[in-house]
């Protein structure tokens, strides 16, 4: 190889790196705006959102339940919490990576309010999250795992 292609390569390698930098921090943009919406849907109990934001596959695997698997199974575990609780919640993400392409994982942490709705009384709510997330045919980040557990100091 002639030395006088070593600066285009360079040059190459360089615009390569840089594009493949800009789509990671708009992959990471884009997947700040699903969890924000995931947060808002949350506080306004609203289901159709949140199964919107899932993908067709997605698994929601709520605390102390068996995991849910697909959007029907989503849609009804979702409609059950909000008859049960109402939320007021902030997340707070900590971090962002991109795993390959088509697949990314969030980790967030959420604290505020909850509401029992069958008796009306409130204490803290408190939770990490993991989140993996998968690009979907369109080129949209979705939902494709979902966990969480309570961060909220153990009663008793």
């Amino acid at each position: 190889m002639k030395n006088s292609m070593l600066p285009t390569l360079a040059a190459g390698a360089a615009l390569a790196t840089s594009f493949s930098a800009l789509a990671d921090k708009t992959d990471a943009g884009a997947i700040q705006h699903v969890l924000s919406a995931y947060e808002t849907a949350l506080n306004a109990r609203d289901t159709d959102t949140i199964v919107s934001l899932y993908a067709d596959d997605g698994v929601f695997m709520p605390q102390h339940s068996l995991p849910q698997v697909g959007r029907d199974n989503i849609r009804t575990a979702y409609d059950g919490v909000f008859m049960a609780i109402t939320l007021d919640i902030d997340f707070q993400i900590d971090e962002i990576e991109q795993l390959s392409e088509d697949w990314a994982f969030a980790r967030t942490r959420s604290a505020g309010a909850v509401r029992i709705n069958a008796t009306g009384d409130t204490g803290p709510e408190a939770n990490q999250e993991l989140f993996l997330f998968q690009r979907t045919e369109g080129g949209k980040w979705k939902i494709a795992r979902y966990i969480f557990s309570t961060t909220n100091p153990p009663r008793g």
